[in-house]
């Protein structure tokens, strides 16, 4: 079993200075957090994996394909592999824990 803890976890992110912390990593799956700083621009690219975010903080659109909604505290977002997406319009600091499945990278992009 591992078991974290979210404050050691963001405080961790925050020490490294990137927008995102990679904190657990099995074949099925991967997680980390995710940061951005009000007007900070999400410059991520579609990924291999499944992917789910559950926002923890803050305020920000959130595009997936043609479909936009609004992402706060408590919204959990399912996006499909290979499906070009976002966060924009960060109006509230945003912080997000981020599920893949199965882990970042390893499946190749086709």
């Amino acid at each position: 079993m591992h078991a974290f803890e979210l404050v050691k976890i963001l405080a961790s992110r925050e020490m490294t200075g990137r927008p995102y912390l990679e904190f657990l990593r099995a074949p099925s799956m991967s997680m980390g957090v995710y940061h951005l700083k009000a007007g900070h621009v999400d410059l991520q690219k579609p990924h291999a994996e499944d992917e789910v975010y559950y926002v923890v903080a803050g305020r920000a659109q959130f595009r997936a394909g043609n479909e936009v909604r609004t992402a706060n505290a408590g919204t959990l977002i399912y996006v499909e592999r290979l499906v070009d997406h976002c966060f924009s319009d960060v109006t509230e600091d945003l912080t997000a824990l981020v599920f893949f499945a199965p882990a970042e990278g390893s499946t190749p992009a086709h």
